[in-house]
């Protein structure tokens, strides 16, 4: 079993959907919380669902695309936790919206969460993780849609596929420092973010019938996931795409 006692992550958008199946699978093995998003709400609950794993827990409101908002998340998250060791990156938002309707400010809103956040986050926390020059473990959550066409997703798809290429980046130039950076693609994770989708049962079954496990998943399925990925024995596993998707993309 992973042992992350006495580590502390920082999961981005994890107060819901797989961002609190990794917050939790991390509390699992002992890690330390830092809950980075801007519903304070959610947050507050995601807090207490974690602390009853025995663990400490605190949510840090936080805009990733906001440079401002994600400094003072480091520094408020070293204050409260003493410091930080894991980066889930994880937090995104999508727009589905036809190409040829979708205006500037459509495209620039995802871009600044997904693709901007992300870099934001990463090299905040990277820059901290190489001043304390004790290594660590970074994830970026991206998605399927960086290996395959889908319509109405042209800002999500493109912002996915930087974040993809950001992860391979960062494996080899953080490497000297001892800091691994892994990439997460899911499948089909029934989240309150695609509840819209899973209302069609046409495009439920269609993705199904795509699955090989034939089902979607769901959040809890990424506990052992997160644990894994940011174990630190594992100091040669970098620059891995991790697919977690029942079998989707290759089937």
């Amino acid at each position: 079993m992973t042992d992350l006692t006495g580590r502390v992550a920082v999961v981005t958008g994890g107060n819901g959907g797989i961002g609190l199946g990794l917050a939790e699978g991390l509390a699992a093995a002992g890690a330390d919380i830092a809950i980075w998003a801007r519903n304070t709400e959610r947050s507050a609950t995601a807090v207490e669902t974690l602390r009853r794993r025995g663990v400490r827990a605190e949510a840090i409101a936080c805009d990733i695309g906001s440079e401002d908002d994600v400094q003072r998340a480091v520094s408020d998250t070293v204050e409260r936790l003493g410091r930080i060791d894991i980066l889930m990156a994880n937090a995104g938002i999508a727009d589905e919206k036809a190409y040829l309707d979708t205006s500037l400010a459509d495209w620039q809103r995802v871009i600044r969460t997904n693709l901007d956040g992300t870099f934001l986050t990463t090299r905040e926390v990277g820059r901290y993780l190489v001043d304390r020059g004790e290594g660590g473990a970074m994830v970026i959550v991206s998605s399927t849609i960086t290996r395959y066409g889908g319509a109405g997703q042209a800002a999500y798809a493109a912002s996915k596929s930087g974040t993809s290429a950001i992860g391979r980046t960062l494996a080899v130039e953080f490497a000297r420092h001892r800091i691994r950076c892994n990439i997460l693609i899911p499948g089909w994770v029934a989240t309150p973010m695609n509840e819209y989708l899973r209302e069609n049962e046409r495009f439920v079954e269609a993705t199904t019938k795509r699955t090989p496990v034939r089902r979607w998943a769901t959040p809890d399925e990424f506990h052992s996931v997160a644990a894994f990925l940011a174990d630190p024995t594992l100091t040669f596993h970098t620059g891995n795409e991790v697919v977690v998707d029942g079998g989707y993309t290759i089937f």
